[in-house]
C-alpha cells in the first residue's frame, strides 16, 4: 500500500524516534509499505517518521546511482538495498563533501549538504539480525540523510542561516500546501 509523505511542517518530522523491537505489529508489512511509498515517489531512502511514525526505521535503495555515470563505477552502489532498524551512527569520518541534496518530505527544494564521506554504525535489519558496517561515498550520504530523519533532523536545519533565509519562501509554501508532487503527501494542518 502506497502512504502518504508528511510535508515539511509536521511536528513528526522533528522528533526523535523512539527504538522498536522484534514485536513491533505488523513490521514486515510496513517495511513492503515504505518500499513501495518510496519507490512510486522517485525516492532513495523513506524513513519511518516520513509516513508518520516516530520509530527508528528507515530504509535505502541506492540502485538508480548506478545508472549515474558520475556513481556508476562506485563500489557497492549497484543493488545496494537495505533496511535499518534501531541504527546507531558509531564513526563519521574523512572529509565532507557536498551533494545537492532533496527531500520527500520537503518536495521542490534541493540544496547543497556537506556530509562526511565515510560512516561506521550498528543496526538490526528486517528479520532483527544486527550488523556492524562502514559505509562511504554515495551510500553513507544516503544513509546519514535518512538517519538524520530519526534524530529529529531535516537536510534543511543543516544549511546556512543565508540559505535558510533564500528558501523560507519555498518552505512557507510548503507549509501552506502551494507545491504539486508526483507522489501522495499529507500537508501538516495545526
Amino acid at each position: 500500500m502506497i502512504l502518504p509523505i508528511v510535508a515539511y511542517g509536521d511536528p513528526v518530522l522533528k522528533r526523535k524516534s523512539i527504538p522498536i523491537d522484534h514485536s513491533y505489529k505488523n513490521l514486515n508489512e510496513l517495511i513492503a509499505n515504505m518500499w513501495e511509498t518510496m519507490y512510486q515517489a522517485n525516492g532513495v531512502g523513506l524513513a519511518a517518521p516520513q509516513i508518520g511514525l516516530n520509530i527508528r526505521l528507515f530504509i535505502v535503495d541506492a540502485t538508480p546511482f548506478a545508472e549515474d555515470p558520475e556513481y556508476a563505477n562506485e563500489e557497492g552502489i549497484k543493488d545496494f538495498k537495505k533496511v535499518f532498524i534501531n541504527a546507531q551512527i558509531l564513526e563519521e569520518s574523512g572529509e565532507k563533501w557536498a551533494f545537492n541534496e532533496g527531500c520527500l518530505s520537503i518536495p521542490e527544494i534541493r540544496e547543497d549538504v556537506s556530509r562526511h564521506e565515510r560512516i561506521r554504525m550498528t543496526w538490526f535489519d528486517e528479520n532483527f539480525q544486527e550488523h556492524t558496517g562502514e559505509f562511504d561515498g554515495i551510500r553513507a550520504r544516503i544513509i546519514q540523510h535518512e538517519y538524520d530523519h530519526i534524530e529529529g533532523i531535516l537536510f534543511t536545519d543543516r544549511l546556512s542561516p543565508l540559505r535558510k533565509r533564500l528558501i523560507k519562501g519555498k518552505l512557507d509554501n510548503i507549509l501552506k500546501g502551494k507545491v504539486s508532487c508526483n507522489y501522495k503527501i499529507r500537508f501538516y494542518n495545526k
